[in-house]
């Protein structure tokens, strides 16, 4: 099924529930770049999926032939004023902060440039496969501003600090390879192979319970940047709030009668 409600990204529905919905940046003209107008689709998207209590994951791939993203669309930005780019700044913050608070699996599809923005919305995914042809990388410092769509601290996380030091303060790019081995991607596909791999990975997290997975995810999420008692205590809610679902009922008892679960969702969690 697809989608056309936004002139700068596809929406697909796959499968026959449509449980898993891809967003395709649709802007191929400029490599996908983030304008203003690119930004407010994705944060419309990204709202519009989160209410929905059929999704069981989400991809994020490309239309553009030689680029995930390019990052911020400097020609756009070189005519703004202060004013402008302040005034642009709370849009972007509420695309990067859509993708990242999706409450289900996101799984980023990357092929070509993913440079700046582009990298951040990769990071902005709970997953990121990457292809052959994959270059990615946050050079903001090298045009005088700083990764400002969660870099600084999703790369952090995801790398520890040398490694995300290394990527930011050099402002220097990696091909698939390096960013396979930093731990930048998790995994990597030959050419072409991206955007497939994305949504059989997907597929495969939406066949399991989706109160489960939002819970588990909610779980790690909230958890990641907290002390660990208070870790366990997030964990122990989602624990609960998972263990007396009708998912859970319908799991044990699709175990014990040895057949595939059919999941009485859309009962979700938030």
């Amino acid at each position: 099924m697809t989608e056309q409600p936004y002139p700068n990204l596809l929406l697909h529905r796959h499968g026959e529930a449509g449980h898993v919905a891809e967003i395709v940046l649709s802007r191929p003209e400029a490599h996908n770049a983030l304008s203003t107008a690119l930004a407010e689709q994705l944060a419309a998207a990204t709202a519009s999926l989160a209410a929905d209590p059929r999704l069981r994951a989400v991809v994020l791939s490309s239309a553009a032939e030689r680029a995930f993203c390019v990052g911020a669309d400097l020609k756009e930005r070189s005519s703004y004023s202060d004013a402008d780019l302040m005034r642009q700044r709370p849009i972007f913050r509420a695309a990067f902060t859509g993708v990242l608070t999706l409450p289900v699996p996101t799984v980023a599809a990357v092929h070509g440039y993913a440079l700046g923005g582009g990298c951040e919305l990769a990071l902005s995914c709970d997953l990121i496969v990457a292809d052959d042809t994959a270059v990615l990388g946050l050079p903001e410092v090298s045009v005088g501003v700083i990764p400002g769509g969660g870099g600084t601290q999703l790369l952090t996380r995801r790398l520890g600090w040398s490694r995300a030091a290394d990527l930011i303060f050099t402002a220097r790019r990696v091909d698939v390879a390096e960013a396979a081995r930093l731990g930048l991607v998790d995994r990597r596909v030959p050419a072409g192979r991206a955007r497939p791999v994305a949504l059989e990975l997907a597929g495969q997290i939406a066949m399991n319970s989706p109160v489960g997975v939002r819970n588990a995810k909610r779980a790690m999420r909230h958890g990641a940047g907290v002390d660990l008692a208070s870790g366990l205590d997030i964990e122990d809610s989602a624990w609960r709030a998972t263990a007396f679902s009708a998912d859970r009922r319908e799991g044990v008892a699709a175990f014990t009668e040895k057949r595939s679960p059919v999941w009485p969702s859309p009962d979700v969690a938030g």
